[in-house]
């Protein structure tokens, strides 16, 4: 089978696992930057180029960075088109990527999510607050990713100056409860194909309620109950993801999902995990590309 993996850099850990992975089971693959691609949309001949050729793959792993959404998508649904199989659509690729649309879309499944508001005027701050339940609160920017554009306000005065700033900014923002007996961990579950395959519990930093591995929290495999587990993939199946990384946080009243990624990284979860990640998706792809 021909693979392309749609990714910035082929020296990218998670792209080179997914390379090697594929190229262990037999198949052809390529490494293509989609912001390199441009496409001749006409009726009944849809075409990616990339470097003056046809890209023409049986699938596409699409490795899309946050920054990159929109033209990102574009190229998965021009792909999508042309009848190549992903396993991300370019449509569930950008429900996940919108941080307000994803959590209405999940609370309208029913997913354990804190609860969160949403508000354009800094005149309604008072009744956000009242509806979150704070403070404490989460502030969170929507384009945010990594960590970046999350912001702690533990009192009613730094949560009206943290929300005034990025409305300064016009900046969309939600503001969520903070859960705090999650004590500065989250759960990341890794979902392929409507199953679990690994799961791992992220600590964050000393003084950081933030667990993201790329602000310097640590990572150690656990197992999942079986209610965080059904809420993993209650919230994939949502999303329409056949792979995503969702992060939970543990709480009193079960499972809250904070993020569907669809671009999870593999490098975490595999050294904690000790899963072979990357040969599972390809797995998934041989499984269902009709190859």
């Amino acid at each position: 089978m021909k693979i392309a993996i749609l990714s910035r850099s082929s020296s990218l850990y998670s792209t080179s696992r997914l390379r090697e992975a594929a190229e262990a089971r037999g198949h052809d693959v390529s490494v293509v930057d989609y912001l390199r691609c441009y496409m001749d949309i006409t009726a009944r001949r849809p075409k990616v180029l990339y470097r003056g050729e046809e890209v023409k793959p049986h699938a596409v792993i699409p490795r899309i960075g946050a920054s990159y959404t929109f033209y990102g998508t574009a190229v998965v649904r021009q792909f999508e088109m042309a009848d190549v199989y992903t396993p991300n659509s370019s449509d569930a690729i950008s429900k996940s990527r919108d941080k307000l649309q994803s959590m209405q879309l999940l609370s309208r499944a029913g997913v354990g999510l804190p609860t969160t508001g949403f508000a354009h005027s800094t005149q309604d701050i008072d009744g956000l607050l009242e509806v979150v339940g704070g403070p404490p609160v989460v502030v969170k920017l929507l384009e945010g990713t990594q960590g970046l554009g999350v912001v702690l306000a533990e009192t009613r005065k730094a949560a009206e100056s943290v929300i005034g700033a990025f409305r300064q900014m016009d900046a969309n923002i939600l503001v969520q409860q903070f859960v705090k007996e999650a004590a500065g961990s989250d759960i990341r579950a890794f979902v392929i194909g409507g199953k679990v395959v690994a799961a791992m519990k992220r600590t964050g930093a000393p003084g950081d309620f933030r667990s993201n591995l790329h602000r310097g929290g640590t990572a150690e495999a656990i197992k999942l109950t079986p209610k965080e587990r059904a809420t993993a993939v209650r919230a994939a199946k949502t999303m329409g993801l056949g792979v995503a990384g969702v992060d939970m946080l543990p709480s009193e009243d079960g499972p809250m999902v904070l993020e569907v990624n669809s671009s999870p990284g593999l490098e975490g979860i595999e050294a904690a995990s000790g899963v072979d990640i990357a040969d599972l998706i390809i797995e998934h792809i041989e499984d269902n590309a009709g190859h």
